[in-house]
């Protein structure tokens, strides 16, 4: 029976963690973005995220986005960074046509740094990426 379910790979679809300088408040602020590097739109994105460790949880934070146009991207929240201790998870469903897709980006405790960030696509910013 499970051998039946077809379950098809995320491509083109990342999650970034940029720092960026916030007008407002005058401060570096760590956010993380969704990107969608495929040439269609996706629709009702659904993104659940959370933090853990052996010893901690965060609590669970749900986005909807009901459309992500192809080649754009959409800020998913603002982390602060006593949470780059834990492993940040992402878990991503969203519609593409008809077929729906899933996909868990993990950022590894300590990986989200200054010393870590790489050119991001379509944002011509640099920043930590989960392919």
């Amino acid at each position: 029976m499970k051998k039946d379910i077809f379950i098809p790979k995320v491509e083109g679809v990342y999650i970034a963690i940029v720092n960026e300088y916030n007008d407002v408040y005058k401060t570096q602020d760590w956010n993380a973005y969704i990107i969608n590097d495929k040439d269609v739109d996706l629709d009702t994105v659904i993104i659940v995220t959370s933090g853990y460790s052996d010893s901690k949880t965060t609590s669970v934070f749900r986005k909807k986005i009901d459309k992500l146009p192809k080649k754009s991207y959409a800020k998913i929240e603002l982390i602060q960074e006593e949470l780059f201790a834990l492993n940040n998870q992402f878990k991503v469903t969203f519609f593409e046509g008809n077929t729906m897709y899933d996909k868990t980006y993990t950022f590894r405790k300590n990986t989200i740094n200054l010393n870590a960030l790489q050119a991001v696509p379509l944002m011509k910013v640099r920043g930590v990426v989960v392919k």
